[in-house]
């Protein structure tokens, strides 16, 4: 579950290219890791700094969990922390991170960005997990984006079922000195 989270937080900061683009560059109908990472490379970089991270549980439907199941997902994936984006890291940009995003179990079926807002389709699968197939929609600049994150598929454990998360990420100012 959170190699797709990192993926999703690699597809957000591709929201901050700037124009009408598709990563399907030659138009074969298929989105490499490649294309997604030429894309990134030509983006807006973030804004070093420190972040504010919200990650919130919508919606979870996963057929046959207990209750207290459920809320135990809700409770692991639903939090805030924080974290600082070092000058070195906001000059590599994007394209890094969207390179360690793809990987030979995931592909994207869809990666549209339109200024700063994205449209995306990604699908998984795992080693006895089964598919999983991720909806990303959201908007995103140099120093705050959001984005919903549709998940369907086989959750471990659990089986098939859904869950809805929102996420954010907000510029809150300077790294603290280390000291």
């Amino acid at each position: 579950m959170h190699r797709y989270l990192f993926a999703s937080v690699a597809a957000l900061g591709l929201a901050a290219c700037g124009g009408n683009t598709s990563a399907d560059a030659d138009g074969d109908g298929e989105i490499t890791g490649a294309e997604v990472a030429e894309m990134a490379d030509e983006m807006v970089k973030p804004e070093a700094g420190q972040y504010r991270a919200t990650t919130e549980l919508v919606e979870l439907e996963a057929p046959g969990a207990p209750p207290e199941a459920v809320e135990m997902m809700r409770g692991m994936m639903s939090r805030s922390f924080e974290y600082c984006l070092t000058q070195e890291e906001a000059d590599r940009g994007f394209e890094e991170m969207a390179r360690e995003s793809q990987d030979e179990n995931c592909s994207f079926e869809k990666f549209d960005v339109d200024g700063g807002d994205i449209d995306a389709v990604m699908t998984c699968s795992g080693q006895g997990e089964g598919t999983m197939r991720m909806t990303m929609q959201g908007s995103g600049g140099r120093t705050s984006s959001e984005m919903t994150m549709t998940m369907e598929g086989n959750i471990p454990g659990q089986g098939e079922g859904r869950m809805v998360m929102n996420t954010s990420h907000e510029r809150i100012g300077d790294c603290p000195a280390e000291g």
